[in-house]
């Protein structure tokens, strides 16, 4: 048991915010599977001000469990009056995200997400305002730097912490990297002795090993399963568990897979309506069957045949009937990337 502010955490898994995909459906979906915290889609502060229609529909949901709302922007006003609104759209909110770590061109150019790190001071100014101005608690998401030769992760956690935030995310890249690459959990070795608040890692968690090294690398209190639990729920459990009782267990099989997609199906179009949950599912379901032996094939007609809920199905009962018993193969996932990546991570 851990806490971020006056909330106590169960678990060390953290699901991260992925624009486009960790919609509400999504997180309510991921949390029996062992999320002990979920963040919203990254939700733009102008948007909230504005009270844009899409932007306002990230802010609303219930108190189910710790779910906090990530935001983006670039100056410590703008947050803090978006995380105010936000609270008249939608009380439940339990803390607020900032995102400091994004680094998707058209985030940067607008001078949020890791552009922010470029000014230690405007990253604690913005947790600052943002806790008095809510009394809500506050964590922020960050990155190494922005290339090898300015890694700054130091100076702007030292600001943060000073700022009151109640607990960091570390991405082990730096922004230059984007999501390429692998995440220099070295670095970091031990962060989460030199820091008074949780620390939660993030970057390339595909397995329960990839975590369970995360976690003893940098003795984090937390780990965060963004792209590597799309289409594999599971993961979120075997971490878990690993974490409660030490046992390890086995990756699920095709046909696991297979339910849990039609699961995730039906509540996306509970959410969304068909068509707009379809065109989400088609960059989602073959992640499920990722790792499936012989499933190349299956994948394509996946992210480009899907027109309905009857076709998706159909397919997946397809695959089930042909391989339902096979386990899902870990490495395998590795080699597979998805139709387009989440950002956010």
């Amino acid at each position: 048991m851990w806490r971020i502010g006056d909330i106590e955490v169960d678990g060390p898994v953290v699901s991260g915010p992925m624009s486009g995909y960790t919609s509400r459906s999504y997180r309510d979906f991921m949390k029996p599977f062992g999320v002990a915290v979920s963040m919203t889609e990254m939700t733009s502060a102008v948007g909230i001000i504005n009270s844009d229609e899409k932007t306002s529909d990230y802010v609303m949901f219930d108190r189910n469990y710790p779910t906090g709302l990530q935001l983006f922007g670039h100056s410590a006003e703008d947050m803090a009056d978006a995380a105010v609104k936000s609270l008249q759209f939608n009380e439940n909110i339990d803390f607020f995200d900032i995102n400091m770590g994004c680094p998707v061109h058209k985030i940067l150019r607008s001078g949020a997400g890791s552009v922010l790190m470029k000014d230690p001071k405007l990253c604690g100014e913005i947790v600052r305002q943002v806790k008095r101005r809510t009394d809500r608690p506050v964590t922020a998401k960050i990155r190494l730097g922005s290339d090898p030769n300015h890694m700054n992760y130091m100076d702007v956690i030292e600001e943060l912490e000073s700022a009151g935030a109640d607990a960091i995310t570390v991405h082990a890249r730096t922004k230059d990297q984007n999501y390429s690459g692998y995440p220099h959990y070295d670095i970091i070795e031990g962060l989460q002795k030199e820091m008074s608040v949780p620390l939660i890692v993030s970057g390339n968690i595909y397995s329960m090993d990839d975590a369970i090294d995360a976690m003893d690398i940098t003795g984090a209190t937390g780990v965060m399963v963004a792209r590597g639990g799309v289409g594999n729920p599971f993961l979120c459990r075997q971490i878990d568990e690993y974490y409660r009782t030490g046992r390890k267990l086995e990756n699920p099989t095709v046909h696991q897979q297979i339910e849990w997609c039609i699961q995730l199906t039906d509540m996306l179009i509970g959410e969304k309506g068909e068509d707009c949950a379809i065109r989400k599912l088609r960059s989602i379901a073959p992640k499920f069957v990722s790792g499936c032996h012989r499933c190349r094939e299956y994948r394509l007609r996946l992210a480009t045949e899907t027109v309905d809920r009857g076709h998706l199905v159909s397919i997946l009962n397809e695959i089930d009937s042909r391989m339902g018993l096979e386990q899902i193969n870990m490495d395998g996932r590795r080699t597979y990337y998805p139709v387009d990546l989440p950002s956010g991570e």
